[in-house]
């Protein structure tokens, strides 16, 4: 079963996470993450407790068990990495764990669109492969799947599906409920994204409808793949950025401060994984998940390397620039090659490359909301938020510190 996306309902800092399209859409004023949001008191429903602020990896990426960094073997075809996330998915309707999985699947019109599915075979798991772009109202599956009587279920989302979900999860009746989440920080229509497609298949010479597949790695490369089998990979500085519009990212993504997805069971993404997936199992029902896999799945410890400081001020930078309508500095081209063989290799990695992201992300919010939207700056940023940024001397007022 999937679902037909036509308008959504207007909401002022929407992701269109699909409560909006259910029954009772009023719930988007207590279950919406750009609302009101209460990571506190959710991180305790799902896990038990808080962040320990005190320790580094949780500050930045929320309670967990442990992290991990995994491949399976062998990969999928098709998949984004390795496969990880969809197998879960198959092994769960396999073993009689769940009666369906909440996941996305190609528009059969766009393959880079996501449409909402609810599968019930493991074989059609396969078809949920590989990388979307654009917003998809998952969550307006949940009625009709319950009222095919799916009380067990499986969720994949992103973060504000997944916050979404959780704030609801007590009124949906189910039996059981794993929720596998994906990390997200950035995220835009998928119009917008055919233009920045065609974009880069300007500066590569390619035909943007034959590019099949784009990922941005932890690797400071942006990895494309074509229907005839060619793969490319282009160092982040040599994208065209630049010539996108400054609402390219809705407000939205620009002022989420949870890109690690923390109120799932296990968040399978990539960032800190060099080169594999990253692995953060959160609780008891992550740790189930994981044992799902057995001995398909390869696991190591996550690595660390390089130093996030000076990338970070670095970023700090430029969006203080781009937020107040002045141009971004601007390497000049000869020094672009240059960079892009060193940053690799110098930058951070791992581990240290995640926390990178999750301060670039933090700054980005606390940015655009005091220029935009100061008044939201008092309920959108937890304290935790506040606590990542000592290092860059970002303080807040009294007006904005959460109520």
């Amino acid at each position: 079963m999937n679902v037909t996306t036509g308008p959504a309902p207007y909401r002022d800092m929407c992701t269109d996470c699909g409560i909006s399209r259910t029954a009772a859409p009023k719930r988007c004023g207590h279950a919406c993450q750009f609302i009101h949001p209460r990571y506190d008191a959710l991180e305790t429903q799902v896990h038990g407790r808080t962040r320990d602020a005190s320790k580094t990896d949780e500050l930045h990426f929320g309670p967990h068990r442990r992290m991990l960094r995994a491949a399976l073997q062998p990969a999928a075809s098709g998949a984004q990495w390795t496969g990880i996330t969809t197998r879960i998915a198959e092994r769960l309707l396999e073993t009689g764990a769940v009666d369906a999985v909440l996941a996305m699947a190609p528009d059969p019109n766009d393959r880079w669109r996501p449409m909402p599915v609810v599968v019930t075979q493991a074989k059609d798991m396969a078809q949920c492969r590989g990388m979307r772009m654009g917003y998809a109202p998952l969550l307006s599956l949940l009625e009709p799947a319950v009222a095919q009587g799916h009380k067990r279920l499986a969720v994949i989302g992103i973060p504000c599906q997944v916050y979404a979900l959780r704030a609801l999860e007590k009124e949906l009746g189910l039996e059981k409920l794993y929720v596998i989440g994906t990390p997200c920080s950035d995220n835009t229509t998928t119009e917008r994204f055919h233009e920045f497609l065609q974009l880069i298949a300007a500066k590569t010479g390619d035909a943007p409808e034959a590019i099949s597949y784009l990922e941005f790695r932890a690797d400071y490369h942006v990895e494309l793949r074509y229907d005839d089998g060619r793969k490319r990979a282009i160092p982040f500085l040599q994208l065209p950025l630049s010539q996108l519009p400054p609402d390219f990212f809705p407000m939205t993504c620009r002022t989420c401060v949870d890109y690690t997805n923390v109120l799932s069971d296990i968040t399978v993404g990539y960032m800190g994984g060099e080169g594999q997936q990253w692995l953060l199992v959160r609780n008891e029902r992550g740790e189930e998940l994981l044992k799902l896999l057995g001995d398909e799945v390869r696991t190591t410890e996550p690595g660390s390397a390089g130093k996030r400081l000076g990338a970070v001020k670095g970023f700090i930078s430029n969006v203080e620039r781009a937020a107040g309508g002045l141009p971004l500095r601007r390497m000049p081209d000869w020094l672009r090659p240059i960079v892009g063989w060193l940053m690799p290799k110098v930058g951070p990695r791992g581990l240290e490359f995640a926390r990178a992201r999750v301060e670039m992300k933090a700054a980005e919010t606390i940015i655009h909301l005091r220029r935009e939207e100061p008044q939201r700056m008092k309920t959108m940023i937890p304290i935790h938020v506040w606590k990542l940024m000592e290092p860059y001397g970002m303080q807040p007022t009294r007006e904005e510190l959460p109520k």
